[in-house]
């Protein structure tokens, strides 16, 4: 196996800089190294496990694990609105790859996991600073999203059937 080598201190500027434009390039697998490289050197970068979080929640689709590792990376973000906005964010981008690869049979599941964006965009923005509408944003587009697939619902409530005594 061949080791990974270690970036200078004086790269990630540039190197936070190339993540993003792989992100704009669709090449979240790049973004996602480079974000990693970062953070053996600054495991605290915030900008690096944001753009992390954010390479991740762009494979959903293509890797299984993905969602939960960018769930727990945006866990690990400084402050609680980062927290609760970039976990909508990886709420929101399951739901629509889910939905974007037909598993129209998941109709429950979205819902709901799009339910679980508006609840973490609603915290984050009750946290927000002035001027800040970003979890606004998300939660208008989740809400018009819902909307527009009146598909999507919530599970019934499940009645118990009732026992029948001799």
């Amino acid at each position: 196996m061949f080791p990974l080598k270690p970036i200078s201190a004086e790269s990630i500027s540039g190197a936070l800089a190339k993540a993003e434009r792989y992100r704009l390039l669709n090449e979240p697998c790049q973004a996602d190294s480079i974000c990693r490289d970062i953070l053996l050197l600054e495991p605290d970068n915030q900008q690096a496990l944001i753009s992390l979080v954010l390479a991740l929640t762009d494979q959903i689709a293509d890797d299984p694990g993905a969602f939960s590792s960018a769930l727990q990376v945006a866990r690990s973000l400084a402050s609680d609105y980062e927290r609760a906005y970039y976990s909508g964010i990886s709420w929101e981008r399951r739901a629509l790859a889910s939905y974007r690869s037909g598993r129209h049979g998941m109709k429950h599941s979205i819902y709901e996991w799009l339910a679980q964006a508006l609840d973490c965009y609603e915290r984050a923005e009750q946290l927000k600073t002035h001027g800040n509408d970003d979890a606004v944003l998300r939660w208008n587009t989740c809400v018009r999203f819902l909307q527009q697939h009146s598909e999507l619902t919530p599970r019934d409530e499940e009645v118990p059937a009732s026992v029948l005594s001799e």
